[in-house]
């Protein structure tokens, strides 16, 4: 488990500081933030997938131009 951390915390990006502790931190934030973009990417993909082909071709789009004088 600890290479693992280890191996992700590379994959983050270099070392922040020459102190263990504060570099664990800082790449839990930095996995927060990287967590928080991926849940919205998948929020939004999802929702373009979910209504992908959601047009009603029944129903007919009027303008609100009127040709009448009044």
């Amino acid at each position: 488990m600890k290479n693992l951390w280890r191996l992700w915390c590379k994959a983050l990006g270099e070392k922040a500081t020459k102190d263990n502790h504060e570099s664990d931190m800082i790449a839990l934030i930095r996995s927060m933030i990287f967590l928080s973009y991926l849940i919205t990417n998948i929020a939004i993909v999802a929702n373009a997938i979910r209504h992908w082909n959601d047009v009603n071709y029944d129903q007919q789009v009027q303008c609100g131009v009127s040709t009448t004088e009044e």
